[in-house]
């Protein structure tokens, strides 16, 4: 199972990069656990800088832009 985490304060971007990041694992039929990230020293824990930020498995996968569909597939594949 795939854990991934969005990583950010819960702004437009925020919320627009877990909806993605959610339908690609979806489409790619994944099993997986989806975590919204909003507590700031959690963020900075974690190494991010720059929000939004994705985060699969532990490791910082995007940081600062919400990338394509496309894209989130190739990050989860």
């Amino acid at each position: 199972m795939k854990k991934i985490q969005v990583l950010g304060t819960g702004c437009p971007s925020c919320k627009r990069l877990a909806e993605l990041a959610e339908q690609a694992a979806c489409e790619l039929q994944l099993r997986h656990e989806l975590e919204k990230v909003t507590e700031i020293d959690k963020i900075v824990a974690s190494g991010v800088m720059s929000t939004p930020a994705l985060v699969v498995d532990g490791k910082i996968k995007v940081s600062g832009r919400v990338p394509s569909l496309d894209e989130l597939k190739e990050l989860l594949a």
